[in-house]
């Protein structure tokens, strides 16, 4: 008999969290096994087999859809030609900061003789900036560093260099509450799931128009914890904590729920974000942490193929 493995052993073993491997099975990608005897997701070793060809891919950065296109059809010359797209785009995006480090390079030069300070050598650098720019818009690539051409079709502004990897963020103000805590655990194992039972069945508390439930990793304790608001009727919490909430602003963004590496690309990126605000900073401290929470239904997830993950970022105002 094949040896199963728990869910948690698995995230363990490969360095993956259990929302990511929940997230595989969703997609279709992987299967577990949930035995009627026991409360946790098992693997075998054809899934774990499976789950190593997953990791392969995702490190060579191929996309969900591309690799469920490699497991439907099993045919090599559709993974090669899947590959050398990556390589495509790898080679597209080399050419893009090449770009970019070549008009930084040429701005210095141009600082060099002009004070950023004074407001005539302001606007010669605005204009040399603006040609710069102009002159990326037109030139033709020609493969060679030092090409005078850029492909019409790759076209692009200074402006979309600079933006790389920065999301969309909106900023949202949490107000106190209680909330109601599952306890440290990790999804997929059966404190998780009794509370997510447990809060599904709750009808939505009526002066709350925010997002109700929240998942956070506790960096010290090495464990999730999931927070669900107390509802303003009384309700049975049955064995669960109740926490004082203390609310606040967050900037959130949107990830794909259950990719880290998506995830870790959007949290950096709003972090970038709070950076570059020059009105906020961040906020974390105890009781005010990085949280998250899933903001797609089951209609929108059966359109989309995936869940989409709200990330939250806690910041306050800089204090001048």
């Amino acid at each position: 008999m094949n040896e199963l493995m728990k869910i948690r052993e698995v995230s363990l073993q490969y360095g993956v969290s259990v929302r990511t491997l929940r997230y595989y099975e969703d997609m279709g990608l992987l299967s577990s096994i949930r035995q009627d005897d026991y409360a946790y997701r098992v693997y075998d070793e054809e899934a774990l087999r499976r789950l190593e060809q997953i990791l392969i891919l995702r490190k060579l950065d191929i996309s969900i859809r591309d690799i469920k296109t490699v497991f439907k059809n099993y045919d090599t010359k559709i993974l090669i030609d899947i590959l050398q797209k990556k390589v495509d785009d790898i080679d597209d995006e080399a050419a893009q900061l090449h770009i970019l480090k070549k008009i930084v390079a040429d701005f210095i030069n141009q600082i060099k003789n002009y004070s950023f300070s004074e407001d005539a050598d302001i606007k010669l650098l605005y204009e040399r900036i603006s040609e710069l720019e102009e002159k990326v818009n037109t030139i033709e690539n020609n493969n060679a560093e030092d090409s005078s051409d850029f492909d019409e079709q790759n076209k692009l502004t200074l402006s979309d260099l600079t933006r790389i990897s920065v999301p969309d963020v909106r900023v949202l103000l949490l107000p106190a509450c209680k909330m109601v805590s599952s306890g440290y655990g990790f999804f997929g194992e059966e404190n998780f799931d009794r509370f997510d039972r447990w809060f599904s069945a709750m009808k939505k508390a009526t002066d709350w128009e925010m997002p109700q439930d929240f998942a956070w990793f506790d960096s010290e304790k090495g464990a999730m914890v999931w927070w669900y608001v107390k509802p303003n009727y009384d309700v049975n919490t049955q064995d669960f904590e109740i926490v004082d909430f203390d609310g606040g602003m967050y900037a959130a963004a949107v990830s794909r729920d259950g990719d880290d590496e998506d995830g870790n690309r959007v949290h950096a990126g709003i972090k970038r974000w709070i950076e570059e605000s020059g009105t906020l900073e961040l906020d974390e401290r105890p009781g005010h942490y990085t949280m998250f929470h899933v903001i797609t239904d089951n209609f929108v997830k059966e359109a989309l193929g995936f869940q989409q993950l709200e990330i939250l970022v806690p910041v306050k105002k800089i204090e001048k």
